[in-house]
């Protein structure tokens, strides 16, 4: 076997080493976040489009109002007011394929249609016989457009970085209409898959920019829940909206 290594990080009594550099005399006061997530992620520094896409996915998946991460983050700091990590992990928890998560189940359809040769026909209508939901379409809120989807795609146009995955969303968007008969909003998730695919990210690096994306706008939430209690009403309002049989 193979000795045990990690390739990240490393302290020292007198420094702390990060992907091969000292982390007080080049990273820090050098680097943004961004940069350095990525450089966390990848062992590099982004390029100018890669840090301009990270920076944009980041933003436009932060916060979206009430929703169940940020409900469920504010009822636990609500019951537990000491836990704010407790609170954090209780909107993370969540991250699965339909909030936050569905990002990287997008990655893997696009990356499935490019090794079917990019037949989203056909597998739009085996998602549809089968009676089941295809990734990063549909949204509650945004209809006939996301437009956080929209300017995602403008600007991966403008910048020149839409490639084959782009191309396969888009091209999903008219097999889904026309399998299902009506128009379903793209939603922001298959935007953020198929611009982190064509830049060169892995499917499997895709779900981790929702989950630090959220988790800002979870600890603005949290902050907020401190000055202005809404964690009761928001499970006040659940008991008023469910009946006991």
């Amino acid at each position: 076997m193979a000795r045990p290594a990690t390739h990240i990080s490393q302290a020292y009594p007198d420094r702390v080493e990060v992907r091969g550099r000292d982390l007080t005399g080049d990273l820090m006061g050098r680097l943004t976040f961004t940069e350095y997530f990525h450089l966390l992620l990848t062992g590099r520094e982004p390029t100018e489009d890669e840090r301009f896409f990270l920076d944009l996915l980041l933003v436009a998946i932060a916060e979206h109002g009430l929703m169940p991460s940020n409900v469920a983050a504010r009822m636990t700091l609500a019951a537990d007011p000491g836990s704010l990590q407790g609170a954090v992990a209780a909107g993370i928890l969540g991250a699965g394929p339909v909030v936050l998560g569905a990002s990287e189940t997008c990655a893997r359809l696009l990356e499935k249609a490019r090794e079917q040769g990019g037949d989203v026909h056909e597998i739009a209508r085996t998602i549809n016989a089968a009676g089941e939901k295809v990734p990063g379409f549909g949204h509650p809120v945004h209809s006939p457009v996301d437009p956080r989807a929209e300017r995602i795609l403008e600007l991966a146009d403008a910048r020149g970085v839409s490639g084959p995955h782009v191309e396969l969303a888009r091209r999903f968007r008219d097999a889904v209409a026309e399998v299902w008969g009506k128009s379903l909003t793209m939603n922001v998730a298959m935007p953020i898959a198929a611009v982190l695919l064509d830049l060169g990210y892995s499917s499997d690096v895709v779900k981790a920019v929702p989950i630090l994306a959220r988790t800002a706008g979870l600890l603005a939430h949290l902050v907020e829940e401190r000055e202005v209690a809404l964690g009761f009403l928001l499970a006040r309002a659940a008991e008023d909206a469910v009946e006991y049989e």
